[in-house]
């Protein structure tokens, strides 16, 4: 059944790559209007699979990611148009010279061929995912989580009604039509002949699985460890606004904060609103012991806070001497992924966006706009920590490659 998938991808990826912008966009505006028609099925599945992740005590956050309703299915549609409006990325002249012996040499964007996208929970990364593949001429095997596997189903149907109607093939978006996880270990280890990149996106288990198992190049993150650094310049409302949103806009998601550093000079000032916004928002605050002196709520931190991704509503507070600290701070325990600084002062927030090597950094902004949506992108298959190919949200553009093209006029080597 998967070399049977793998097969039909590959073929279907030769036919979208050289297909032009134009029906590619009109493929991604049918896929939207195939959505919308479909929402009353795809909310019968979505309750079918939360009533599934209910039976199995799944998380609240868990749950928060699987849960679908008429807003989140029309976000899925409009992420497709958007997406439709993003300029072509493929058959772009990135870089082109003259050669001394008449050679014209161009670099040219190209799809990458066939992906593999292994990813839990969230319905909607079906359609974000597969709109951003077929925008960037590639074929696309999703693999989705089995606690979500009759949204995913249900939303994989509009997808392909939607290709066909645009006249591209419907096997150019491709699910694993089985929970069973034996189909996880074969796209990692048996489809190299078919799958050019495989893509994880879920929790620390999962892409550690795929991280250390693919036998095709990766593309993602292990974990969101994010930081919010509140300078002694920071405006005080400003400090609070930020930080409140970073952790609990939405808790579950890799972009969430989940330590606050905070100047020692400056945590008297602004620490008492920002802890009692927390607290009256339901989130569980622990902190070192200058923070437990500022306020009686405050549940000792350990070690282990400083390296943990709750993915909840709980954050861990630690006050520093200054930028500098707060950068020895991030670089001990982050995960490369997104890093904000509140400050005023220009010269503090310069040093801590070059002193800190992660894939996004904020200066006076939410952690939360650590997404590719929010970036322009159309929508995001993923944001990346690594430094080879992709790195932060990855859109179209990045789900590309290249090649050189070469124009002569009877050159021969010597």
């Amino acid at each position: 059944m998967m070399a049977e998938i793998g097969r039909a991808a590959k073929l279907a990826s030769q036919e979208l790559g050289v297909a032009d912008a134009a029906l590619r966009n009109a493929a991604l505006r049918e896929c939207a209007t195939a959505i919308r028609k479909g929402t009353p099925a795809i909310l019968h599945a979505n309750r079918q699979d939360l009533e599934d992740a209910r039976g199995l005590e799944l998380g609240s956050a868990m749950i928060d990611r699987l849960a679908l309703d008429q807003t989140r299915v029309e976000a899925m549609a409009t992420g497709l148009e958007a997406i439709a409006e993003l300029p072509d990325p493929l058959n772009r002249v990135t870089a082109g010279w003259h050669r001394p012996n008449g050679l014209e040499i161009e670099r040219v964007s190209v799809p990458l061929g066939v992906i593999g996208i292994v990813y839990e929970s969230r319905p909607n990364v079906t359609a974000d995912a597969a709109g951003l593949c077929i925008k960037s001429g590639n074929a696309v095997i999703l693999r989705g989580g089995s606690e979500s596997f009759h949204s995913s189903s249900a939303i994989h149907a509009c997808l392909k009604e939607g290709l066909s109607s645009a006249g591209l093939p419907a096997a150019a978006v491709q699910m694993v039509p089985t929970t069973d996880r034996a189909a996880v270990g074969y796209m990692l280890s048996f489809m190299r002949e078919f799958i050019d990149v495989l893509v994880p996106r879920g929790g620390k288990g999962l892409i550690a699985r795929v991280q250390e198992d693919a036998r095709v190049p990766v593309i993602g993150h292990l974990e969101g460890i994010c930081h919010v650094y509140l300078h002694a310049s920071a405006n005080k409302a400003m400090a609070q606004d930020i930080v409140l949103n970073s952790k609990m806009r939405r808790t579950g998601i890799c972009g969430a904060a989940e330590t606050l550093l905070v100047d020692r000079d400056a945590a008297e000032r602004l620490l008492p609103p920002i802890i009692a916004a927390l607290t009256e928002a339901g989130c569980e605050v622990r902190g070192d012991s200058v923070v437990q002196s500022i306020a009686d709520s405050i549940i000792p931190a350990t070690e282990t806070d400083w390296g943990t991704e709750y993915l909840d509503a709980i954050i861990s507070v630690r006050t520093v001497d200054d930028v500098d600290d707060a950068i020895r701070h991030i670089r001990h325990y982050g995960s490369g992924h997104t890093e904000s600084i509140v400050a005023e002062d220009a010269g503090a927030a310069e040093k801590f966006l070059r002193g800190i090597d992660s894939a996004i950094l904020l200066h006076n902004a939410s952690t939360q706009f650590a997404d590719g949506g929010e970036f322009g992108m159309g929508a995001e298959i993923g944001i990346a920590t690594g430094k080879i190919h992709a790195r932060g949200p990855v859109g179209a553009e990045q789900l590309t490659s290249y090649k050189y093209v070469v124009r002569g006029a009877g050159q021969v080597r010597p």
